[in-house]
């Protein structure tokens, strides 16, 4: 039986961004039907498209070059893959590559994810106070609206900077956790722009080696 595993890069936009992870994974098995790909499937009574992603993208959160991994039950060539995928998608869910991963390869694992938000002109000049702020503090405690729990928006926060308009972070992942993008929007008083139209982007999904 083939057994070939393959790492998808995609684009996650438009209102596609608007449907949380699991509303994903069930739209991207539509998708692998339609593209009448052969997948390797879980065992068990309930089997499943053996499919795995390094990081779940939040909802309302768009993704610019977001991972995934996939196991196939037939031999097929990147460039296959990607011709039936693209052929068969749906409004907001954009292919973009296709590569196989050698057997033995471990699964994809984050070591960083990169975002980028539009700042309204009006409230640049305070975010860049705030920017500095948050860069120049060892610590920065803010309490997320969903449960009350306190996380410290500097932990993990790799880059932070605002350049023409447009707040770009990296965010490191740590075995302990870390922040949150949206964290970091607390902690810049920003939090209140995707109420108002604006949104993250997810620009780049870093792997581990």
């Amino acid at each position: 039986m083939v057994r070939l595993r393959v790492r998808i890069r995609f684009c996650k936009h438009g209102d596609l961004r608007l449907i949380g992870h699991r509303d994903l994974v069930r739209t991207m098995e539509r998708v692998f039907r339609r593209a009448e790909l052969q997948l390797g499937m879980s065992e068990g009574f309930h089997p499943k498209p053996r499919m795995s992603f390094p990081s779940a993208l939040a909802l309302g959160i768009a993704g610019r070059n977001e991972v995934m991994e996939l196991e196939l039950a037939d031999d097929y060539s990147n460039t296959e893959i990607l011709g039936r995928l693209s052929n068969a998608t749906v409004p907001g869910l954009e292919f973009l590559r296709v590569e196989h991963v050698p057997q033995g390869v471990k699964k994809a694992r984050l070591s960083s994810s990169s975002y980028e938000m539009k700042i309204p002109p009006k409230r640049v000049r305070q975010a860049e106070t705030r920017v500095g702020e948050l860069i120049a503090a060892e610590s920065f405690p803010v309490e997320r609206p969903r449960g009350g729990k306190t996380v410290d928006s500097r932990r993990g926060l790799e880059h932070l900077e605002i350049d023409s308009g447009t707040l770009r972070m990296r965010l490191a992942v740590l075995p302990k956790g870390g922040a949150s993008p949206r964290d970091v929007l607390m902690a810049l008083e920003l939090q209140d722009l995707e109420q108002e139209g604006c949104y993250l982007t997810r620009t780049e999904v870093e792997l581990q080696p």
